[in-house]
């Protein structure tokens, strides 16, 4: 039944866990929690449309809104407020919100007595489809997003699809960002799925991915397929750019690299825009951008090993590309601003 509830395993061995996708799953919550769970510290942001009852005594901890605050000075202030109430090791964490709630709480769990329960609850299409799920949490620095974190799986997470009734129509293209970014990975057409099954095999397509690469070492990296300029350009307009739009935007520039490179041809960049731009309603436009600036930002990225790194799409599919070439990725932007 299309309103029914879809679980998502997983499978991380004696690490795995059940990822809960359908309308009010919420209610499952305290199943979830592990059975030595005394007390809760619940994460979340203020104007979150969904309240959890995990069952046992909780409190609440509110973080602040924007990237700003997702910060190591955030994750002190929580495990100050742990410390108070008392949270041992035996008990759990709850991230209750977006992709950094999800991403901070998660983060904060790693951290506190080496490592306690986190259980996400999901509220956004963007945290479904990609942040609650797969372990990495961290923070940002000035030098760029997410430097600091630790991969960190949760024990369980749940996507209630009530809470996409309340989103924003800017939260819901953040969703949409990252969602056509599986389009790529897999080829399958998301958009021929109703919700519950889209925002499932978005789940599945992670979980499998991350059940093969849990730390990013090879094919985990795939993830990352438009975000190399995506990060760039958030950090370039001071966040307010949304993830899933600049997502969006890095997908078609990355389409234009692998063009520059000869991995594509015309037929495939096209390809891109019709799925990002019309299939998805997204915005393809590259901003006015200091390239040297995007460049240098670009050079930072987590996958940076070997110089500038990037996931593009070729002959064989979607994978990693070390050590391009500068000039072919101002070749790219050039001609991305210019179309």
């Amino acid at each position: 039944m299309a309103g029914s509830t879809r679980t998502v395993r997983v499978d991380l061995g004696e690490r795995s866990y059940d990822v809960l996708v359908g309308h009010g799953t919420r209610s499952e919550l305290a199943a979830l929690l592990p059975s030595t769970a005394r007390r809760a510290a619940i994460v979340t942001q203020d104007g979150i449309p969904l309240t959890v009852d995990p069952g046992i005594p909780c409190e609440v901890f509110t973080i602040g809104r924007g990237e700003e605050h997702k910060s190591l000075a955030t994750i002190e202030r929580l495990c100050d407020g742990f410390a108070a109430m008392g949270l041992t090791r035996n008990d759990v964490i709850i991230g209750v919100g977006g992709g950094m709630v999800t991403d901070v709480a998660g983060f904060a769990a790693a951290s506190w007595h080496r490592g306690i329960a986190v259980v996400h609850v999901s509220t956004t299409l963007v945290g479904m489809v990609d942040a609650a799920i797969g372990g990495k949490t961290g923070v940002n620095l000035a030098a760029g997003k997410n430097l600091v974190g630790a991969f960190w799986q949760p024990s369980g997470v749940i996507c209630d699809l009530d809470a996409l009734s309340t989103l924003a129509p800017r939260e819901m293209r953040c969703g949409l960002g990252e969602m056509a970014k599986y389009h790529f990975l897999t080829g399958d057409d998301l958009l021929a799925m109703e919700l519950v099954d889209r925002v499932a095999r978005c789940v599945q397509i992670k979980a499998d991915i991350v059940g093969a690469d849990e730390r990013e070492g090879g094919r985990r990296a795939l993830l990352n397929y438009g975000h190399t300029l995506a990060h760039a350009l958030e950090i370039t307009s001071e966040f307010s750019l949304a993830h899933g739009e600049a997502v969006a935007i890095g997908l078609v520039y990355a389409a234009h690299l692998a063009r520059a490179l000869g991995r594509i041809d015309d037929a495939r960049v096209a390809q891109h825009y019709a799925v990002v731009g019309g299939g998805y309603e997204l915005d393809t436009a590259l901003p006015a951008v200091d390239p040297e600036r995007v460049i240098d930002l670009m050079g930072h990225d987590k996958k940076a090993l070997e110089g500038l790194t990037f996931v593009l799409d070729g002959p064989t599919g979607v994978e990693v590309v070390p050590g391009v070439d500068p000039a072919v990725v101002l070749e790219a932007l050039t001609a991305m601003a210019e179309r």
